[in-house]
């Protein structure tokens, strides 16, 4: 029963508490949007790795933000690239690049810039997703109150009619990762922040670690300990498209899991819930079960309830409906390739993906094989004029 407790609340229960606390909390009047002669001076940085398919894109993507003129400088960290990125960002004299020829990791690059920016805000965004228009505009009106020290954007990841597995269980579970977001940002702060998408105060950033797997993780939860607040924008979009494939997609989460476990370590402080209260708790509640307890729960659940189904009519339920959801996760992985509307009957699989990842992740993390260098997922492909209908449909929402 403790165990089927655990699994509720992890994947499910958290949501609730969230919510209810949420409905019972008194909101604060939404402040008046900013007028252009307050807007400071920022820079944009987007840290590439032979990004040649894309870089045009990104880099008109950019050109077309809107934000008060001569006041957002875009900057392209370009090391370790062996490709034609650096060549064809030098036909834009709009945008800069710093380039070093060694490659070590995203992480090293972004430390090595931020030493040379001057601007009161920076703002992170990755090649491989397209903003909005007002997605920096957005992001800087948080700023107005002073407890801000980040504002994270909204990841959507780009979903056609007829998906495969890939792109229908990455863009459900989006869709339900945001969800929980906002009521963390309402109720508190961001437990974390997707490095697709967010801005920050310059002088509060701290060089990170060179071997923190996902630094934007480690990063905006180092501020929230110290009292900052990380706040959500989700009309701040930072649409990408879904892996190409499940294979692909697996390499993002079997390294996500690896970074989570290793952050989990690193910021073990958190767990003392007297000094960190409600951050200690979300903490826990959103991030360290779903790495830790969880996954190893679900076997022992099915294990355990074998032993049981004898006892009561209850247990025999409840098996059966782990037998069904196991049934249709495997339904899922015999379809996986293949593009479906019924993007429903890909969850059960999806499931059961990202916890094996997990288990990946924790041989990945306890051998030490995990790198900071990241091997990029190839993902499904899009033209301008879907990139401009995916940002449109997503801000309308």
């Amino acid at each position: 029963i403790l165990l089927l407790a655990l699994l509720f609340y992890t994947y499910l229960g958290y949501g609730l508490v969230m919510y209810i606390i949420d409905k019972l909390t008194p909101k604060r009047k939404a402040s008046a949007e900013l007028p252009n002669t307050l807007f400071e001076k920022l820079t944009l940085v987007i840290a590439v790795y032979n990004e040649e398919e894309i870089i045009e894109t990104k880099i008109k993507n950019c050109l077309e933000l809107r934000y008060p003129e001569g006041r957002m400088d875009i900057l392209f960290v370009t090391d370790g690239s062996t490709d034609k990125t650096n060549e064809i960002i030098a036909r834009y004299p709009q945008v800069s690049y710093s380039f070093q020829p060694q490659r070590n990791g995203k992480i090293h690059a972004i430390n090595r810039v931020m030493k040379t920016i001057k601007t009161p805000f920076v703002v992170f965004s990755d090649a491989n997703v397209m903003l909005n228009k007002d997605a920096i505009i957005q992001l800087v009106k948080h700023f107005k109150e002073p407890q801000v020290a980040v504002v994270s954007g909204e990841k959507v990841v780009w979903s056609a009619n007829r998906d495969k597995a890939s792109a229908s269980g990455e863009g459900i579970y989006w869709k339900y990762e945001s969800a929980l977001k906002q009521l963390d940002a309402r109720v508190n702060t961001l437990v974390g922040s997707a490095g697709e998408l967010f801005a920050m105060r310059t002088a509060l950033y701290e060089a990170v670690p060179e071997d923190i797997v996902i630094e934007d993780f480690y990063l905006t939860l180092k501020l929230a300990m110290q009292g900052y607040k990380v706040a959500y924008e989700p009309k701040a979009v930072a649409m990408e498209t879904a892996s190409a494939s499940i294979r692909e997609e697996e390499k993002r989460k079997v390294r996500i899991s690896a970074g989570g476990i290793q952050a989990i370590f690193k910021l073990a402080a958190l767990f003392n819930i007297f000094k960190y209260g409600l951050l200690s708790f979300q903490f826990i509640s959103h991030r360290v079960l779903r790495w830790t307890l969880a996954p190893a729960a679900l076997p022992l659940v099915f294990i355990l309830n074998l032993f049981l189904v004898g006892s009561s009519p209850v247990w025999k339920i409840i098996l059966f409906a782990q037998i069904l959801c196991y049934a249709l996760a495997f339904v899922g992985y015999w379809l996986r390739e293949s593009p479906t509307r019924i993007k429903l009957i890909y969850v059960p699989y999806y499931f059961v993906f990202m916890n094996l990842s997990v288990y990946k992740g924790w041989f990945r993390f306890i051998r030490k094989t995990q790198t900071v260098r990241w091997e990029k997922s190839a993902r499904l492909q899009l033209d301008h004029l879907e990139i401009q209908r995916g940002l449109k449909s997503s801000t309308l929402k």
